[in-house]
């Protein structure tokens, strides 16, 4: 069983930046491939960014390319989420969630990659 729970949200201004941080306890963290997905207001759950069990295989949405960094410390088991530059539309709820793949390299930005554990999700905000 694994918990997941992110932090880092908040208001910032456009082009502003925050970092989110999704920590897990249990087992086996390295063994599990991190995904993050925002849920604006009234909008489905979309994928942004998404990173393999032992950090050798990262993707991205297009609308996070070039601005957002995906990272894991497997010692801290903890994924991070660096973002840049943040647009109004990049707003919403950040949820991480995570997969066992054991060290297989792969993860996925789309729901349907079968991610078994969610977290409670964290606000971003970004507003003048």
């Amino acid at each position: 069983q694994l918990q997941l729970v992110e932090s880092g949200g908040g208001l910032v201004q456009p082009v502003g930046s925050l970092r989110l941080s999704c920590a897990a306890s249990g087992l086996l963290f390295d063994q599990y491939a991190i995904g993050w997905f925002r849920q604006g207001p009234g909008k489905e759950r979309v994928g942004v960014s998404c990173i393999s069990s032992v950090g050798s295989s990262l993707s991205y949405a297009d609308s996070a390319e070039d601005r957002f960094t995906i990272s894991r410390d497997n010692a801290k088991n903890t994924v991070y989420l660096q973002m840049s530059s943040l647009k109004p539309e990049d707003a919403g709820v950040y949820y991480c969630a995570a997969k066992e793949t054991y060290y297989s390299p792969n993860c996925g930005t789309a729901i349907s990659f079968g991610y078994d554990y969610w977290g409670q999700g964290t606000q971003v905000t970004v507003s003048s």
